[in-house]
This record gives structure tokens, sequence and C-alpha cells, in this order.
């Protein structure tokens, strides 16, 4: 039999520590734009959740709605864009749309005045 060799019989040290310097690699999103303020009375369509408004189903397509447009409660009105879901957000109620508040395209936050339809 063989005795054991030498570097068998040492005992077990850790590598030294090491110091990562840690980076996000999440992409950055810009600060959502400031609410335009509404001149209406009438109260705001307000928007659901955080993500990016969409004006219309896709590029290059028609708006879903236009200030003047005529809407009924339920029909989609503009898209918020969230975790790279589409969700369509419908009208709250019937009536004409007076004003739309959110920038096409731009970050919006939760309850943030979106659009206002007068009944």
């Amino acid at each position: 039999m063989q005795p054991p060799l030498p570097h068998s019989m040492l005992p077990y040290q850790p590598p030294p520590a090491q110091v990562v310097a840690r980076t996000s690699t999440a992409p950055s999103l810009p600060p959502p734009a400031p609410a335009k303020t509404s001149e209406s009375s009438h109260p705001p369509l307000k928007c659901p959740m955080a993500g990016t408004f969409y004006r219309s189903p896709g590029p290059g397509e028609p708006p879903f709605v236009m200030v003047g447009d005529k809407v009924q409660k339920g029909q989609v009105v503009c898209i918020i864009e969230a975790m790279k879901l589409m969700n369509e957000i419908e009208a709250d109620q019937s009536g004409t749309m007076t004003e739309i508040l959110a920038e096409d395209g731009k970050p919006v936050s939760i309850d943030r005045p979106l659009l206002v339809i007068a009944p």
C-alpha cells in the first residue's frame, strides 16, 4: 500500500472572495410624461395600469377614436402596452370624445387621465 499523497491531506480552503460589480441589465424606462390638465368639467377616463399609451391598433393604422367621435360604452378607445401585452382600454360610458390627454407612444402611469368623454 502506498502512503497518501501530501496534497490530498491539505484541508479545503475556499477561493478568495471576489468582488463583482453588479450592473442592472434591465432597460431603464423613461419617466411617464406629465399629465395634461383637462379643461372639461367631465371626469376623465383614467389609466388602469402603467405602460405605454397607443391611440391606434398598430403603426400606420388609424386611431381608435378622435376628438369629436361618438363612442359607446365598452368600445375600445386606446391600448396600453404593459409587459409586452397589448391591453385594450374600453370607454366607461357612451358619449362624445372631447379630449385626448395622453400622448401616443409615451409612458403613462396608473390613474393618469387618458381621455375625456362627455355624456
